[in-house]
């Protein structure tokens, strides 16, 4: 029997949107369904934001990989998943954060975001304030 506090509980994600690639390399349109785009107001004060993404394309086998060289350079040490920004990990949840460039209904336009085109939004969370620099 496991401890209390211990037991594994099943976990379900609800995407609330997807990332899709621009013309332009650096740029991301992140489409938020539309159940969730009430969800959006406010964005717009931002500059910036946090993306949490799920990283799909990774099999089972990759998940099970705890130990990886940092960068994939194999002249350096392996190290745990969690010390480094691998995409190697048993939960592959990206997390960037980006500048928000425009929001235009429930879309988004990013700079900075490293998920792949199709990569399910799992959650947005708020970054800095728009002049928030010239204010400190």
């Amino acid at each position: 029997m496991e401890k209390r506090g211990l037991e594994r509980k099943e976990i379900r994600l609800r995407p609330v949107g997807t990332a899709y690639l621009t013309e332009r390399e650096d740029t991301m349109r992140i489409v938020i369904h539309p159940q969730y785009a009430e969800g959006l107001e406010g964005i717009e004060s931002l500059d910036s934001v946090y993306v949490l993404y799920w990283m799909d394309r990774l099999s089972e086998d990759d998940r099970k990989i705890l130990k990886v060289h940092p960068q994939g350079d194999r002249s350096k040490p392996l190290r745990g998943v969690f010390s480094l920004r691998s995409p190697m990990r048993p939960n592959p949840i990206g997390l960037t954060r980006v500048r928000l460039l425009k929001r235009e209904g429930n879309v988004l336009l990013v700079k900075g975001l490293d998920a792949l085109d199709g990569s399910p939004i799992i959650d947005i969370k708020s970054g800095e304030q728009k002049g928030a620099e010239h204010e400190r």
